[in-house]
């Protein structure tokens, strides 16, 4: 492991958001936590209503809602949610549940979608987390 993913794995343990992490594949997911790269945690069979995503990531543990092993061969996606983890690293761990809310609140009202316009998603690459960036106030040419 390099040791800027240590110095992440690091930071995330002390800012808690690993740990919240943890927390929610022990309550939520059906299968074991297993270990993936650059330090990350996956844990596979995520069952909880929310969030309505196929993977998310808290500190650096990604959840998933199919099999882990799904999640570790599609590079794009794990590389997309790896950035995620580093997000948590320098947005003080449980801060940035908030400011991604707000930012995903703020893509819904400018675009109809919570990712298009929201930083911490463009940041972690909107293809590679299977995003479509969708141009500003289309859903309300949709509706005329």
């Amino acid at each position: 492991m390099k040791p800027a993913h240590r110095v992440r794995q690091v930071i995330n343990l002390v800012n808690l958001s690993t740990l919240l992490g943890l927390l929610l594949a022990v309550t939520g997911a059906r299968r074991p936590i297993v270990k993936g790269p650059h330090g990350l945690l996956v844990a596979g069979g995520y069952r909880l209503p929310l969030p309505d995503a196929p993977a998310f990531t808290m500190g650096n543990v990604i959840l998933v809602r199919g099999a882990t092993a799904d999640l570790l061969r599609r590079d794009r996606l794990l590389r997309h949610e790896e950035r995620h983890s580093t997000q948590y690293a320098y947005c003080l761990g449980p801060v940035m549940v908030v400011a991604y809310l707000v930012c995903a609140g703020a893509s819904l009202a400018v675009c109809g979608d919570p990712a298009s316009y929201n930083p911490f998603e463009r940041l972690a690459s909107l293809d590679d987390g299977g995003y479509v960036k969708r141009p500003m106030w289309a859903f309300l040419r949709r509706r005329t």
